[in-house]
């Protein structure tokens, strides 16, 4: 059997900086890697989630120059939860924005979860400007996704942990919980406010691996991470992230000639098997791995695994 690959060793920022993008929004930026080498650009989860550490071990230092950034509003990006001129739309402008302060024509985009979804939004819109795809946990961004994240279908998987979730939306409102969350999220009553977005977060946070990982789902537990992260989510999925039902797999055509990888796990539950399947028929380009059993975290074993080897075969590509 071959042994699986895992992150690289731990690695510091070559340069770190800020971006002013305009809309009172400014964006955290750092650098890793060789200066010169196969650029690339991290797209993280959420939308909401912000960059870790990790994040940078998914690259091959010596053979990578990666730019990973927060989002508008999460992370160390400023203002701290901010909803105003945060679309998927203002998000594929930013790219652009910080693939030119890089100042390279093409790069390789990776993008997890969320990070999936705005992946294919920019390679869609950009084709010319990327040099190859790694996607990990697609997510489309329909509201059948959304429905059964939120409304009915993991329920029936996590009723304990559903039971935590809807404990802050009334019974009369938990017919439409994304809305109900909205308003809570949106509303003038920070405890109820931070009540909330803690229990939207801590959602996720317990229903991304496969068995239970206390280490993972303890940082959706801290305030001031859930507090983006859940009104940043939630205000991206009520509006359908600014997308027509169907868009990204309907538009997938674009993507032809793009090489990429895709890599899934059987048994994700916040984004089922079923959207990565369609990419790849959509896409058949793109090697595909559906990871038997694995969950949704990039951290399981099968899927880091696929998410190294990609990394590595697209290195000076």
């Amino acid at each position: 059997m071959t042994d699986l690959r895992t992150l690289y060793p731990e690695i510091e920022p070559y340069a770190t900086g800020t971006l002013d993008v305009g809309d009172g929004h400014t964006l955290y930026y750092e650098r890793c890697g060789t200066p010169g080498a196969t650029p690339a650009v991290f797209l993280h989860g959420g939308p909401g989630g912000g960059i870790s550490p990790s994040h940078r071990r998914l690259f091959d230092p010596a053979r990578y120059e990666v730019l990973l950034f927060d989002q508008r509003g999460c992370g160390r990006s400023t203002p701290h939860a901010a909803l105003e001129a945060n679309t998927t739309w203002h998000l594929v402008d930013d790219i652009e924005r910080l693939r030119a302060l890089v100042g390279v024509e093409r790069w390789l985009v990776f993008g997890g979860s969320w990070g999936s979804t705005l992946a294919l939004a920019y390679a869609e819109t950009h084709p010319t400007r990327v040099s190859a795809l790694i996607l990990r946990g697609i997510y489309t961004a329909t509201p059948a996704e959304f429905a059964w994240y939120y409304q009915f279908g993991v329920s029936e998987m996590f009723p304990d942990k559903w039971a935590g979730f809807v404990a802050p939306i009334p019974e009369a409102e938990r017919g439409t919980m994304i809305e109900a969350y909205r308003r809570l999220l949106t509303g003038d009553d920070e405890a109820a406010k931070l009540e909330a977005a803690k229990a939207w977060t801590i959602w996720e946070g317990e229903t991304i691996t496969l068995l239970p990982d206390p280490a993972m789902s303890a940082a959706f537990q801290d305030g001031h991470f859930a507090l983006a992260f859940a009104r940043i989510e939630n205000h991206f999925f009520a509006h359908n992230a600014w997308l027509e039902d169907g868009q990204l797999l309907r538009d997938a055509g674009r993507l032809t000639g793009i090489p990429g990888t895709i890599v899934h796990g059987r048994y994700d539950m916040p984004c089922p098997a079923r959207y990565a399947y369609a990419l790849h028929q959509a896409w058949p380009e793109a090697d595909f791995h559906l990871i038997e059993g694995a969950g949704h975290a990039y951290s399981e074993p099968g899927i880091l695994d696929q998410l190294i080897r990609a990394t590595d075969r697209f290195a000076g590509g």
